[in-house]
């Protein structure tokens, strides 16, 4: 949710795609650093204080860009108008804090349950983010358009704080006693044992292929007021109907259980998610032909026909996502050794997130100087493409067997 009204409110700002890519841009080196350093900590301390702490940074930056937001409301067109940087600075704060307990929530998994059971809480994991995913786009877009940017914030920031009642609940989870102490050695062993580790190590690349080259977010604003129409309700029911895939996939993953060649169906779920996002690609290019109608920002002048078919193509890309980071995350925590887990969670949750902000630097730049439907197709294809030359490149991941996990 918070994403997406920063993205809504810059491009309100400035109309600029550009301006929204460096929200994730401006984060990505911060963002790197707080996820080895994250894992570190959650390593050497006890995993539930460092939670705490690091969620309670990253609610207090959800409160800055709440009070951003009604300042913006109050003086924009005066000479006391609010700059950009203080939206950057504060997305930034949050997301070095989400990163933190993002790789720290993770590494608590395998600490509270057994190693048969983690495979069905990765998709439960699913199913918690589709929910939220899904209701966090759908809730900020209808919330823009009907009452604001800063009431928006302010049910964000309400919402962070329900969510937290969640973390203080967990039992107290202290270090192992082989544990070393925080700092660059510590690091350094986490980077050894990933150059060790050639699946999980090729796990992180694939990921990164995907995310990089298909992360059309960024564009969605500009999507919603020049291709398809509909304004801010679309960005959310785009948005809402990749989480929506994302939430289906996870709720009925049953059969997951039964798959042991993690290798194969990490590769092929991504080839989808390719597929998918080439999809969005030529819907957006076929709209900005002009050969289907006018479209405007206002909900009732969207093309209908090509919202259904980016939704479809959107939650084509939440199912095929969710199958693979299913598969991703089970083969991290059953082949990861606990006292290593807090700093392969930090690199992996730098992949995860920062895969995405390269995505949306990659889509603003080429979106600003090609057109809107470029990043989207190109991506698509280049990920069909790299992910087919990785498994030819990586015959023990593209072999890897569930019922003997090796890193």
């Amino acid at each position: 949710m918070t994403i997406i009204a920063v993205g809504l409110l810059i491009f309100d700002m400035t109309h600029s795609t550009l301006a929204v890519g460096l929200v994730g841009g401006i984060a990505l080196l911060p963002m790197i650093i707080a996820g080895l350093w994250g894992g570190v900590l959650a390593d050497a301390f006890d995993r539930r204080t460092v939670l705490i702490v690091s969620s309670i940074v990253a609610w207090c930056g959800t409160l800055s860009l709440l009070a951003l937001a009604v300042t913006d409301s109050l003086t924009r067109g005066t000479s006391a108008a609010v700059p950009l940087w203080p939206f950057y600075l504060a997305t930034t704060v949050a997301t070095v804090a989400a990163t933190i307990s993002g790789a720290t929530r993770s590494a608590v998994i395998p600490r509270i349950l057994p190693a048969d059971l983690i495979a069905r809480a990765a998709a439960l994991n699913g199913i918690s983010i589709g929910v939220q995913l899904t209701l966090g786009p759908a809730l900020a877009g209808v919330l823009v358009a009907t009452l604001g940017f800063p009431v928006t914030f302010a049910v964000d920031a309400v919402l962070f704080t329900a969510g937290f009642l969640g973390i203080v609940m967990l039992p107290k989870l202290p270090p192992e006693k082989s544990a070393t102490r925080a700092g660059l050695q510590s690091l350094r062993d986490g980077i050894d044992f990933l150059r060790r580790a050639p699946n999980i190590r090729s796990s992180f690349i694939v990921d990164i292929v995907a995310m990089t080259f298909g992360r059309p977010f960024a564009l969605l604003p500009a999507v919603a007021a020049l291709a398809v129409g509909g304004g801010a309700i679309t960005v959310g029911v785009l948005t809402a109907a990749a989480a929506l895939g994302t939430f289906l996939t996870s709720l009925f993953s049953g059969p997951v259980a039964h798959v042991h060649r993690y290798g194969v169906a990490i590769a092929r779920s991504i080839m989808v998610y390719g597929g998918c996002v080439a999809l969005l690609g030529l819907v957006v290019g076929a709209m900005q032909t002009g050969w289907f109608g006018m479209v405007g920002a206002d909900f009732g002048e969207v093309n209908v026909p090509a919202l259904i078919v980016a939704a479809l193509a959107m939650a084509g890309m939440g199912a095929s996502d969710e199958v693979s980071a299913i598969f991703r995350s089970t083969m991290m925590l059953t082949a990861t050794p606990d006292a290593m887990q807090g700093r392969l969670q930090g690199i992996f949750t730098v992949v995860v997130t920062g895969g995405p902000r390269l995505g949306d630097l990659y889509v603003g730049i080429l979106a600003t100087a090609v057109g809107l439907w470029f990043p989207p197709l190109l991506g698509g294809v280049l990920i069909i493409a790299l992910i087919a030359l990785i498994m030819r490149a990586q015959p023990s991941f593209r072999n890897y067997d569930a019922r003997n996990p090796q890193p």
